[in-house]
């Protein structure tokens, strides 16, 4: 499973302001709520924050890829987000963060699971992506760019 495989356009954002960590996640999850039906805000927000306390998950370079999983769904979904103003994350290399995409994924779906966080590390892992999805002014353009990538 890629990104390109579970991201839609009502998922990404462009430009959101934010002013902490937990409040991009928060919006992060009112997002990806409304596209699982089944899920509410505050049970995926729970499952990030539980993942967060393991390690930040901040990769570098400005870009995080929050994650967690969900037991009542079958469904993985990405949400691509860009933020207005850089943030702190406790990123590994103790930058902030503008670029995040955050993945939900089924409870069982484990092999998949690690499979799309590589394939979004590798499509960030260079440089050039992280560049050009900087200089979108808006959803249509990051959507499409992930889409031909």
């Amino acid at each position: 499973m890629t990104l390109q495989d579970i991201l839609t356009l009502d998922c990404t954002q462009c430009a959101v302001p934010a002013s902490s960590k937990k409040r991009l996640l928060e919006q992060i999850c009112q997002l990806a709520a409304k596209e699982l039906g089944d899920c509410n805000a505050s049970d995926l927000l729970d499952s990030l924050l539980n993942r967060e306390k393991m390690g930040s998950t901040g990769i570098g370079n400005g870009i995080a890829i929050p994650h967690g999983r969900l037991n009542n769904t079958d469904k993985a979904i990405a949400v691509f987000i860009t933020t207005e103003h850089a943030i702190d994350f406790d990123a590994i290399d103790n930058k902030p963060v503008d670029i995040l995409i955050c993945l939900f994924v089924p409870q069982e779906s484990t092999q998949e699971h690690l499979q799309t966080l590589q394939s979004i590390a590798k499509l960030f892992s260079d440089r050039k992506t992280a560049k050009q999805v900087r200089k979108c002014t808006n959803k249509q353009e990051m959507f499409n760019l992930i889409q031909h990538n």
